[in-house]
C-alpha cells in the first residue's frame, strides 16, 4: 500500500507537540492584525495567544485570510514528490475558503502527477473540532486503513463531532454578524451568555442563552450529557480563560470515562471571530 500524508491547517487548534505526534503536516491561515501581518503557526512563533487575546480585550481588530490555492500547490507538489499521497482535512467550507482552494490545488497536482492521489475532505468542523476529527483519522491510519478508508471514515464521523461553545463576549460575534447589535447591547446588559454549536453543515449556530458565566459553562456539560456517545477523547479549546477549560475538564473526567483530554488555545484566526472567554467542548457524539 502506497504510504500517504495526512495534511490539515492550523484552524485545527491541536497543540503543537500532538501535531508533530500524529505526524501531520500543517499549514497555517493567517491574520491582519494593527497593520501587520501574522501566520496562524500551531508552536504560536508569530505571536502568544496570551499577548493576541490581551490586544483583543484591548479593543484591537484583526481581519482573518484563507490560505490561498498557490500554498496547498505548492505542499502538496513536494509530498506528491516524495512518493507520497495526501489526504487533506480541512476547516470548514461553510467559515473559510480554504477547503474550496485545497480541492483546486489538488486537481492541479494531480494533473501535473499522474498516479498521485490527493484526497480532500470538507471537516464541517472548527478549532479542536477538527482537530478532534484529524486525531481520529490518524487513529484509523495507524490501524493499517488506506487512504480511501480513512477519506471514508472521515466523512461519515464528521457529522458524529459534537461542537459546543459559549462567549464571554457577545460583541466579538456582533462584529462577524452572528448576532445583532440590540441582541448584543441587550445580552451584555442582562449578562445573557450564548450557546452556540457547529451545526452539520459545518455553520456557527446560536441555540440557547443563558444567564452568566458559571450557568454556560454547565450548559457545555449538559450537551455532553445528552448527546456523548463514546467519550474516551475529549478536547476543550479556549481564548484565555484556561482555568475555566481546566475546570470544565475537572467535570467531565468526574462524569465520564476519559482516556485522552486534551486543553489548548483557540487560534487567533478563530479567536479573532469568537473573542476572549471562549470556552468550546468537542466530543464524539450520537451527532452534531
Amino acid at each position: 500500500m502506497k504510504d500517504y500524508v495526512i495534511l490539515t491547517d492550523s484552524c485545527c487548534d491541536l497543540p503543537a507537540s500532538l501535531a508533530a505526534e500524529l505526524e501531520l503536516e500543517v499549514l497555517p491561515l493567517s491574520f491582519m492584525m494593527e497593520g501587520k501581518e501574522y501566520f496562524n503557526y500551531l508552536d504560536n512563533r508569530d505571536i502568544a495567544p496570551d499577548e493576541f487575546y490581551s490586544r483583543l480585550r484591548g479593543g484591537a481588530l484583526g481581519t482573518t485570510s484563507a490560505i490561498n490555492v498557490a500554498v496547498f500547490t505548492e505542499t502538496m507538489t513536494e509530498l506528491v514528490g516524495q512518493g507520497k499521497d495526501v489526504l487533506c482535512i480541512a476547516f470548514s467550507s461553510a467559515l473559510s475558503t480554504t477547503y474550496q482552494s485545497a480541492c483546486i490545488a489538488a486537481g492541479e497536482v494531480e494533473a501535473a502527477h499522474p498516479g498521485s492521489k490527493i484526497l480532500v475532505c470538507d471537516s464541517r468542523a472548527a478549532s479542536l473540532g477538527q482537530g478532534l476529527l484529524v486525531y481520529l483519522a490518524v487513529q484509523e491510519k495507524r490501524k493499517g486503513k488506506s487512504i480511501g478508508e480513512v477519506r471514508d471514515f472521515v466523512e461519515e464521523h464528521k457529522g458524529h463531532i459534537g461542537h459546543w461553545f459559549t462567549v464571554d463576549d457577545l460583541n466579538h460575534l456582533k462584529r462577524g454578524g452572528r448576532v445583532s447589535a440590540a441582541a448584543a447591547l441587550l445580552g451584555t446588559m442582562l449578562q445573557m451568555k450564548p450557546v452556540l454549536h457547529v451545526d452539520d453543515g459545518g455553520h456557527l449556530i446560536p441555540v440557547s442563552k443563558v444567564r452568566g458565566r458559571k450557568a454556560s459553562i454547565s450548559a457545555l456539560l449538559d450537551k455532553m450529557e445528552e448527546l456523548v456517545d463514546d467519550p474516551s477523547v475529549v478536547f476543550i479549546s479556549h481564548g484565555g480563560c484556561e482555568d475555566e477549560a481546566k475546570g470544565l475538564a475537572e467535570s467531565i473526567q468526574a462524569k465520564f470515562k476519559v482516556d485522552k483530554l486534551v486543553i489548548n488555545y483557540v487560534g487567533p484566526v478563530i479567536g479573532n471571530h469568537s473573542g476572549p472567554g471562549t470556552l468550546a467542548l468537542f466530543f464524539q457524539g450520537k451527532h452534531k
